[in-house]
């Protein structure tokens, strides 16, 4: 599994252990972590779930009157670092 899987991957066990359950899903370039937010959610556990989503590299709230809300978060691949990265003919 990519390092973004298991930082994802992680993400989503913390937000299950506040009572969020969350679904992983690899992408191409990335990883996402989905979790529909209750409404009751506690100040003190609003203050967990922000601790937790700061380890992706971007995360936000989607809030509808039609669906809730659902927190999201995305975890980046690594770019390779070596290698011919840039293609043919590229110069540096």
């Amino acid at each position: 599994m990519p390092a973004s899987g298991v930082t994802a991957a992680a993400i989503a066990a913390r937000l299950s252990a506040i009572g969020l359950p969350a679904r992983v899903e690899e992408h191409t370039r990335f990883t996402t972590v989905e979790a529909e937010v209750p409404e009751t959610l506690s100040a003190e556990a609003w203050r967990e779930v922000l601790d937790v989503v700061a380890e992706a590299d971007r995360f936000g709230l989607l809030a509808t009157s039609l669906n809730g809300r659902t927190l999201w978060a995305v975890v980046r691949k690594t770019v390779p670092t070596t290698g011919d990265v840039g293609g043919p003919g590229y110069q540096r």
